[in-house]
This record gives structure tokens, sequence and C-alpha cells, in this order.
């Protein structure tokens, strides 16, 4: 009789406990999880704070190691001189020597045109009267052209060096100068990113790599929990999902706290999910549910995350 009376005491509280659970939507606390990767693979050198530490957005947080990247950009600041030495040539034109040097060339090659000239002159007239030889005559017609090649040639110099650098030299000089600022502006931005900073206000959760371990580039270094109030991350059941929309206001309960909290729901999945196991009642195994995220208000800032809660659903229509 008494093993009766027990049996019966049970299967009323087994009872009880689904018919409440078939009402509400099983989940845990939430907050943001900010992944902080390497940007490269490096040493990590510095590790300034410790895990469980409240962080600022800015703040360092790891420091990998710079020394090659400290290469890169001395070589692009290197390119940038160059390029930026080889436009102001183009720009200022041909020092005052080398011109000078060119005119004096001009003046020569004009006295050697003159004397050509004149002997070739002289030549003609003895070639005239007979007292001279053909052949003397052609030698001193050569002598002259060449002569005047030699001052074309030096007068063409003279003007080069006078008139200044072509547009295109220069433009292309200035296209240069801008790559070359690029790479550099490049190479400064890799440098900043080989030292992780907080990206928003929180609490340093996790630091996978300990103090000299190679990082591996796209792999986190880092994990922040973001500063905000908790939300509830829910699994609702599959007929309350029509009337379980975004805007709704519904009552959350904290494991652990006898406060009721206010919620409203900010997104619901449009795809269902196999049901979670922390969700799964006897009756309830195989059946669908569908993620939902419910905003608490700002009384909520101080529970923590992971935190089990339950969202009534005794007032929506099944």
């Amino acid at each position: 009789m008494q093993r009766l009376i027990y049996h019966t005491i049970v299967m009323i509280l087994l009872t009880a406990c689904q018919t409440d659970e078939a009402h509400v939507a099983l989940g845990t606390l939430e907050r943001d999880r900010v992944t902080l990767t390497a940007t490269a693979n490096e040493i990590i050198r510095e590790l300034p704070v410790k895990e469980g530490t409240p962080v600022t957005q800015g703040q360092v947080l790891v420091k990998l190691d710079q020394r090659s990247q400290d290469v890169l950009l001395a070589q692009a600041v290197a390119e940038q001189a160059q390029a930026q030495a080889y436009l102001q040539k183009l720009t200022n034109g041909e020092r005052p020597e080398d011109i000078a040097t060119a005119q004096a060339d001009v003046v020569r090659a004009d006295a050697r045109f003159i004397e050509a000239e004149k002997n070739y002159q002289r030549t003609r007239e003895l070639v005239a009267k007979k007292l001279s030889s053909q052949s003397e005559n052609d030698r001193a017609l050569a002598s002259r052209d060449t002569a005047k090649a030699e001052l074309n040639a030096a007068r063409e110099a003279f003007a080069k060096l006078t008139a200044g650098s072509r547009v295109e030299d220069i433009e292309q000089a200035k296209a240069a100068l801008d790559a070359a600022k690029a790479g550099v502006m490049l190479q400064q931005h890799r440098l900043s990113e080989l030292t992780i900073v907080a990206t928003r206000n929180g609490v340093l959760d996790s630091l996978p790599y300990k103090l000299g371990e190679r990082a591996m580039i796209n792999q986190a270094v880092a994990v922040i929990e973001a500063d905000q109030v908790p939300y509830a991350r829910v699994y609702v059941p599959a007929r309350y999902r029509t009337q379980f929309l975004p805007g709704l206001i519904v009552n959350i309960h904290v494991d652990g706290v006898t406060t009721v909290f206010r919620g409203k729901v900010r997104y619901v999945s449009a795809q269902p999910s196999f049901t979670p196991y922390y969700a799964l009642t006897e009756e309830e195994r195989s059946r669908l549910m569908y993620l939902a995220e419910i905003d608490l208000d700002d009384s909520a800032q101080s529970l923590p995350s992971g935190i089990p809660v339950q969202v009534e659903l005794g007032g929506l229509r099944p």
C-alpha cells in the first residue's frame, strides 16, 4: 500500500513538472562575445591584461613580435624617399653646372664649325684655280659637315637641359611617389595590427595563447565578453511560434533570483532547430523549436552570463 502511494506521488510530481515546462521557453543568459584574432604568424611578446579583468575600448590586450614588420616598414619608407628624390630632380631641372657645361660645348662646337667652313671656302677657291686637288676639297667639305653636325648636337643637348623634364615623366614620377606613400601607409597599418586592442568595453574572458607562444594567423588571441545588459537566448516550442514575435513583452525567470524580469523579444529564427538537451522534456524530445533572443531591462545588468532562464509562455495560445 505504501509503495503504491509512493509511486502515485512521484507520477503526480512528474506530471506537474512536465506541465510547467510545457508553458516555458528554456535557455540561458548571454552577452556578445568579441573574438580578436592574430594578424600574423608571430610570437606573443606581451600580455599586459589578465583574464577576467575589465577592459575598455582601445586598451592593449596582446602584443605580437614586430621586428619583421619594422623591416618591411623601413623598406617602404626608403622607397618613398627614393621616389620623392626622383620627382624633385625632375621638377627642379638640371644643375646650373651641367647647363653651363652644355653651353660651353655649344660655343666650342660653333667655333669649330666656323673654322671648318672657312677652311672649306679656301680649299674650294684653290681647286677653282687648279692649285689644289679635288680630294682636298672633299676632305674640307667632310670636315665642315662634321663640325656642323657636332654644333647641332651641342645645341640640342643644351636645349634639352634648359627645357626641363617632359610632363609625362613628371606625372609618372608623381604616380610612383603616390604608390610609395600608399605602401608606407599599408606597412604602418600592418604594424599597428600587431598590437591587439579591445574593440569594445567588457571583460577579458579568455587568452588562448600564453606568453612566448607563436600565434597562428586568423586564430583567436583574445576574447572579450561585452559590457552590456545580458539577453536571454531561449528555444520556443513550435506550437507557440506564430504568437512569439519580435516586440512581444514576456516575463523571464532566472535561476537563483526571485525577481521576475521583463524582456522584449528582438529576434526569432525563421528556421527551426532541434531542441537543445537542456530544453528537453520526456514528451518533447523529438520536437523542433525556434531560437529566440530577448532583451532584458537595465535591472539585469549585474547578472552573470550562462545562467539558465525560463520565459513564461502561459499567456500565449498554443
